[in-house]
């Protein structure tokens, strides 16, 4: 799937020329990329298959591409496509360039009340769009809330979420979290 390309030895993944690594996880590595058709940015969640077997989290990681499948709301990261090869899944999201808010907080201190009621608005906005589909996400903190260029909040990491047919007949859920 990643095939190097030209004298500058670009590699890419699909349709997408791979760039800086945005961060790095246990087990994912985003990076920048780029459509080479339309020019649009994206991130790539670079996940080792490996890895990912190993510490028996194909279960979570199919999870969450379902999760963000179903979900497509201007106060949620965006999945594009999903790809793999033999040794690595390659998730296409959104990019987004404002950081965490948590950042945000941890290096601003506490916000301004009307700044923290928008961003507040916004997610309440997400987290109904997606009870209303029947997703739970069941890890909302800080540092999984991320803001666009503009300032708007984009909740991520649907990795501890939770579909309906997970909910068993006494209504409660019966997933590892």
């Amino acid at each position: 799937m990643a095939t190097r390309s030209g004298s500058s030895s670009r590699t890419c993944v699909g349709k997408y020329e791979l760039g800086r690594t945005l961060g790095e996880g246990t087990f994912a590595k985003v990076k920048f990329a780029r459509h080479l058709e339309t020019g649009e940015n994206v991130a790539i969640k670079i996940l080792d298959k490996e890895k990912v077997l190993k510490h028996k989290m194909i279960d979570q990681i199919k999870r969450e591409i379902s999760t963000m499948k179903l979900i497509i709301h201007p106060n949620v990261i965006r999945l594009y496509e999903v790809m793999a090869s033999k040794t690595k899944i390659y998730i296409v999201l959104e990019i987004v360039t404002g950081g965490e808010l948590f950042d945000k907080i941890a290096s601003r201190g506490r916000l301004k009340e009307d700044e923290a009621r928008k961003y507040f608005q916004q997610l309440i906005n997400a987290v109904d769009y997606c009870h209303s589909r029947g997703v739970y996400h069941r890890d909302l903190k800080p540092e999984n809330l991320l803001l666009d260029g503009n300032g708007v909040l984009k909740v991520s990491d649907f990795g501890l979420s939770a579909l309906p047919q997970q909910v068993r007949e006494d209504g409660l859920l019966h997933t590892t979290c």
